[in-house]
């Protein structure tokens, strides 16, 4: 219902802007994005969420950039330079802090199969940037999130319809909920991040991330009632240390300058 509701909003939109020719000019590589960007992930982080906290959730998001460069690296050509690396290993660091401080994934096997969905999950978006920033560059955001909700709702529709359909519709205030998720946290985010990676870069644009763990944390503290542990603040801070790192945020001179300011 996320992508449907989604779509519903969107594909008037798109048929009313004219973009509809750029759409069916790239269906083949949307069909991908689709699965990669939308579906598969969606379907990963509803499970990773059953067993683990929004703001270790968002920490594992946070490595996005991270498995970009990584993809960049082995599947598009991109350079990673022995810094960048670095970057890779704190970043990895931070994630082990995470799961051995985490007193549900030491006691269950679930929750550490939730790890690594939520890291298959990042895995996925850091490949679907490269798709884009190599496949994709020039296509309008409109069209790209427009396209990747359509095939979305092609792939799952028939998953909803026969092995996993609910036994009772939800009711009521649910379906404002739905609508709310469709819209507003999933089709005109995406809009406006196609927009960004068009404008700047793939790369520059997946620091956005950066802000998740940050927002997720600090909603799931005053929403959810969910611990803010030392754990957790590590493990986030070496994170986004090694995303600074890998993406060039923190080159040689920061590191050197916070060196001497250290002393």
């Amino acid at each position: 219902m996320r992508v449907l509701t989604g779509l519903v909003v969107l594909l008037p939109i798109l048929l009313y802007s004219g973009k509809l020719k750029e759409l069916i000019s790239n269906w083949q590589i949307l069909s991908l994005l689709s699965l990669t960007n939308m579906c598969l992930p969606f379907c990963v982080l509803a499970f990773t969420s059953l067993y683990l906290g929004a703001g270790t959730i968002s920490i594992l998001n946070a490595t996005v950039p991270f498995f970009a460069a990584t993809t960049g690296y082995f599947l598009f050509g991109q350079k990673v330079t022995l810094l960048s690396a670095f970057g890779l290993l704190l970043g990895f660091a931070g994630v082990v802090v995470l799961m051995a401080g985490d007193k549900q994934s030491a006691a269950s096997g679930m929750a550490l199969l939730a790890f690594a969905a939520g890291l298959l999950a990042a895995l996925m978006y850091g490949f679907s940037t490269n798709i884009i920033n190599n496949r994709l560059l020039g296509v309008s955001g409109l069209a790209i999130t427009t396209g990747s909700l359509f095939f979305s709702v092609l792939y799952l529709l028939p998953l909803v319809l026969t092995w996993f359909r609910p036994e009772k519709l939800p009711g009521g205030v649910m379906w404002l909920y739905v609508l709310i998720l469709g819209t507003v946290c999933t089709g005109l985010p995406y809009i406006m991040f196609y927009r960004l990676i068009l404008r700047i870069g793939a790369y520059r644009s997946l620091t956005v991330t950066y802000l998740v763990p940050v927002f997720s944390i600090l909603y799931g503290a005053l929403l959810l009632a969910e611990p803010i542990t030392g754990v957790m603040v590590l493990g986030a801070s070496l994170v986004l240390l090694g995303i600074a790192v890998t993406t060039g945020r923190l080159n040689g001179p920061a590191i050197l300058a916070l060196r001497r300011s250290a002393k």
